[in-house]
Order: C-alpha cells, then sequence, then structure tokens
C-alpha cells in the first residue's frame, strides 16, 4: 500500500488565492482561523492584480455618493416630488440592509470544498475572516461593487414604478457606503461608548467566538428577525 497523502498546508509567505483551493474540505476550518495582523498577505504573484484586491475605506464615498446624487435626481427630473423621492431613498437603504444580511449569511458563509469554490469564497469574503485587520481588503473595490450592483438594479426595475426606481437604487447604494464604511470603523475606528461601542462588540463577535451567527453589520435588526442573533450570554463572554 501507498505512504498516505500528506495535507495541503498554505505557505503563508507565498501569493494565497491559488492556494487555498487545494485545501478542500480543510479550507472552511483554516479560513475561520484568523490571523490578527495589519499586515496584509500577498493575494497575487502578478502586481496589476494584487493592487486590484487593494482599496482604501475613503474610496468608497468618494466614488459612490455622486452616483447616488446622481440616480436620485434623475428621479426628480422624471417628475417625483422630492418628499416621495426622500422616501425612496429610504426605502433603499432599508432594502439594502436585507441584501446586506442576506448576502452575508447565505453567499460569504456558504461552505465550499472544491478547488474553485474556495478559491472564489476567499476573494470575496474568506480573506477578511482570515485577516479580519487587513485595512486594504476591507472595501469592496469599486469594479466589483459596480458589477454585482447590475442584478440589484434589474430587481428595482421590476419591483418599483421606473420613475421611482432611481431613487430606490440610490437609497440601496447609499446604504451600501454607509455598510461599507461602518464595516471599515467597527474594525479599525475608536469606537468607546453607546451604539457604536454596542455594534463593534457585536460584529467582532462574529468574526472571533460565533461566526454562524450575527451576519448584520450596520445593524442587527435581520439577525432578530430570521433567528440569527447570538445569545446574550455568548456575546458577553
Amino acid at each position: 500500500m501507498g505512504a498516505e497523502a500528506e495535507p495541503f498546508a498554505v505557505d503563508l509567505n507565498k501569493p494565497l488565492v491559488f492556494q487555498v483551493g487545494h485545501l478542500g474540505e480543510a479550507y472552511d476550518e483554516w479560513v475561520h482561523k484568523p490571523i490578527v495582523s495589519k499586515e496584509g498577505p500577498r493575494f497575487f504573484a502578478n502586481d496589476f492584480l494584487e493592487l486590484l484586491t487593494r482599496t482604501r475605506w475613503w474610496v468608497i464615498p468618494i466614488v459612490w455618493l455622486p452616483v447616488v446624487c446622481w440616480f436620485v435626481s434623475i428621479s426628480l427630473r422624471m417628475g417625483v416630488a422630492p418628499p416621495q423621492a426622500a422616501v425612496s431613498v429610504v426605502g433603499g437603504v432599508i432594502i439594502w440592509t436585507l441584501l446586506e444580511y442576506s448576502l452575508h449569511r447565505f453567499v460569504f458563509h456558504k461552505k465550499t470544498t472544491s478547488y474553485w469554490g474556495n478559491t472564489l469564497h476567499y476573494l470575496i469574503h474568506g480573506c477578511h475572516h482570515k485577516h479580519p485587520m487587513d485595512g486594504l481588503r476591507l472595501v469592496f473595490p469599486p469594479a466589483a461593487t459596480a458589477i454585482l450592483s447590475v442584478p440589484v438594479w434589474t430587481l428595482f426595475r421590476i419591483i418599483s414604478p421606473s420613475s421611482l426606481t432611481p431613487a430606490l437604487f440610490g437609497g440601496s447604494l447609499l446604504g451600501y457606503v454607509l455598510y461599507d464604511c461602518t464595516h471599515y470603523y467597527l474594525h479599525h475606528g475608536k469606537l468607546s461608548k453607546g451604539f457604536s461601542k454596542h455594534l463593534k462588540k457585536y460584529h467582532l463577535n462574529h468574526h472571533f467566538r460565533i461566526q454562524n451567527k450575527g451576519f448584520g453589520i450596520t445593524s442587527s435588526l435581520w439577525d432578530d428577525v430570521f433567528g440569527t442573533l447570538p445569545s446574550a450570554k455568548a456575546a458577553s463572554k
């Protein structure tokens, strides 16, 4: 009988993206053992691809807030009254919180075992759980957000009147901006008291204690609604 194959071991000193797929079923356990360091790993050997994976938090509001305003202005130019446009924007923000929760729970935390499944999961969220303090990979690169926004725009076109769709979509983009900026500051901001301190504790609890609960970032609302709210006892440890 031949010798049993050695389990694959990731070399943290080499680009990670094309390594993690080889972990197979061991990937889920590996990726949920965080390395707490502000120095992020290298993803790709190619310098251009590597650059595309790194985004500073302030890029998000600079890129997307003007887009939010532009979409809302389209609804206004189509004859939507300002109060109605404002309500649509608020509605878009609320819809975003549900999208945020759903993506985090059902896509970002989907268990994978295949080579390409592990690789894709690592790129979109696994890297954040493995290196939660990597400040350059905490927010989504604008190109990735633009691609993901296409099905959201399509959904809003189906469920809303054409004149309200831009304002509703603008609201969801605003919700996304709030989410990404909040997420960054939950990891790197000095939040000492009140709601922000509670939210920081809630999110870091998801990273370091109960990773299969607490999927909300900007709010625990949907965790409460869908039964994924960590127990008070577990969260206080």
